[in-house]
């Protein structure tokens, strides 16, 4: 029997200063610090599609505050680096076959607005 090929994810997260974070495993997903990045990427996707939601509003308003729309930029921008990191992260773990297939499952079952199971 062969040995389990190492895989290494790239997490959804860097050190306290400012560092890449990897996690080396047996590729199985199963570990307790896997289930946590996938936690955190789950949040992070979350926050990213309600940081979208508030910024259509805002955007649409002509009275909000340039203020406002600042700090808007710089939460969206935070959000975007994280969504980047994580299909980084993701397309590193998957093969060209599973990519397509992930890619073609998206579509599919994306809703109206790129929200995948929005209607």
């Amino acid at each position: 029997m062969s040995e389990p090929q190492a895989v290494t994810r790239l997490l959804p997260w860097v050190s306290p200063d400012g560092k890449t974070c990897f996690l080396v495993s047996d590729g199985k997903g199963e570990g307790g610090l896997s289930r946590v990045a996938d936690r955190i990427e789950a949040v992070q996707l979350d926050m990213a599609y309600g940081l979208l939601d508030h910024a259509a509003g805002m955007l649409g308003d002509s009275k909000v505050p340039e203020q406002e729309l600042r700090f808007l930029g710089c939460q969206l921008s935070a959000a975007l680096r994280d969504v980047c990191r994580l299909a980084e992260s993701r397309r590193t773990r998957l093969s060209e076959s599973e990519l397509e297939s992930e890619c073609d499952g998206y579509e599919a079952e994306r809703g109206e607005g790129g929200r995948p199971g929005a209607k």
